[in-house]
């Protein structure tokens, strides 16, 4: 009896052994990730997301890897520019694993051979450009440095989606020259902005009395044509009258002493008290006695 319940115990601890051994060998690969499974020390297969089971004791995950995009930031590194500038530059990768038995066997530490691959291309590329060229060209030296880095993890199960320099850090003598160089070129941008400022507005005071002055010239030209045009007008009505005068004495058929009268009426207005010597007709000149005669005569005649 002892026996039977020894063995029975026996049986149900193997029993769970065996569940135990089932379940720890049952393998869930979740998205985005991929298990490398050797069998006996050798790559057996590669597996995807899902449900797989693991021979006991016989196969083994060998490494568990991430296909996610993963960022490498890499510490700066010294390099030599070709005008013989030191300076230090960082990189950020951002790689992803396309064969996980690739990754797993082509290299050892990936991202280690990675960071000082990127090292030796940085020095490389870096030491055909000058110091300029080096500030002002990040765009093609992140496009050559991708290629040449793809190109190189392919055997590793790597793609180098994107390569960037993070900072550019030249030596300390060499930012103080640049910062002098920005300020006296701000300094130059803002002496030529208020010269141009100035220019403008001497151009815009020329033309607003260039165009005071056309106003005025016109306006006087206006006022000119309507004085004009007044003494015209004037000197038409004078003219009428004048016509319209003699019309009139022509009509009325005027005897010779009025004319001789109207005559020296018009030599009087002619004088003005300014003439110093006149010529009178002789008909006149009588006609002006007579006139004269009968000017006292009046006289006499108001005084009694």
């Amino acid at each position: 009896m002892p026996g039977f319940i020894i063995s029975k115990l026996l049986l149900f601890i193997v029993i769970i052994l065996i569940i135990v051994i089932i379940i720890s060998n049952i393998k869930i690969v979740p998205q985005a990730h991929a298990y490398v499974v050797e069998r006996l020390g050798a790559y057996n297969a590669t597996w995807g997301t899902g449900l797989h089971f693991k021979i006991p004791f016989i196969d083994r995950v060998a490494k568990k890897i991430s296909l996610k995009e993963q960022v490498a930031d890499f510490p700066p590194q010294p390099v030599i520019t070709k005008d013989n500038v030191t300076m230090q530059i960082d990189t950020v990768i951002y790689l992803q694993v396309t064969d996980p038995k690739l990754y797993t066997y082509g290299v050892d530490s990936p991202i280690r051979a990675i960071e000082n691959l990127t090292a030796t291309t940085l020095r490389n590329i870096i030491g055909d450009l000058e110091l300029d060229q080096t500030l002002t060209s990040r765009d093609i030296i992140n496009s050559k440095m991708r290629v040449i880095l793809d190109e190189a993890t392919d055997a590793w199960g790597i793609k180098i989606n994107r390569v960037e320099l993070k900072n550019i850090m030249p030596p300390k003598e060499i930012q103080d020259s640049m910062e002098k160089q920005m300020k006296a070129e701000r300094e130059r941008r803002e002496k030529i902005l208020q010269a141009e400022g100035e220019k403008r507005s001497a151009i815009l005071v020329a033309e607003g009395e260039k165009e005071a002055a056309i106003l005025r010239a016109e306006a006087d030209k206006e006022a000119a044509i309507k004085r004009a045009e007044g003494q015209a007008e004037a000197i038409l009505k004078i003219q009428q009258a004048q016509a319209e005068g003699i019309k009139m004495l022509n009509e009325a058929s005027p005897e010779k002493q009025v004319i001789a009268l109207k005559s020296l009426e018009a030599f009087e207005k002619a004088a003005d008290g300014k003439a110093t010597k006149i010529i009178i007709p002789s008909e006149i000149q009588g006609m002006a006695g007579l006139a004269a005669s009968l000017k006292e005569l009046i006289k006499d005649d108001e005084n009694k």
